[in-house]
């Protein structure tokens, strides 16, 4: 497999490198992939299924009172900003 890095990407990793967090970039970047899969809890779709329940919810709620969280920010906008993490 071959990734190629945004400019910011290579910039995280030769700071890792220069800060001696690994002796190559290969190195840099499966220490991460590491520290991501320990973070990161695998849910069973049991386990997904409330979760998917009360966005469900706090959607209909807003749509239902036109709720937004400021100019330009509404519940809808950081529920998908929430997908990507």
């Amino acid at each position: 497999m071959q990734v190629t890095l945004t400019p910011h990407g290579e910039e995280l990793v030769e700071a890792a490198l220069a800060r001696g967090l690994g002796r190559s970039p290969e190195e840099v970047i499966e220490r991460a992939l590491e520290t991501i899969a320990r973070e990161e809890p695998v849910l069973s779709e049991e386990e997904k299924e409330p979760r998917r329940q009360a966005v469900d919810a706090m959607r209909a709620f807003s749509e239902k009172h036109h709720l937004t969280l400021g100019p330009g920010v509404s519940i809808k906008d950081l529920l998908h900003e929430g997908h990507k993490y």
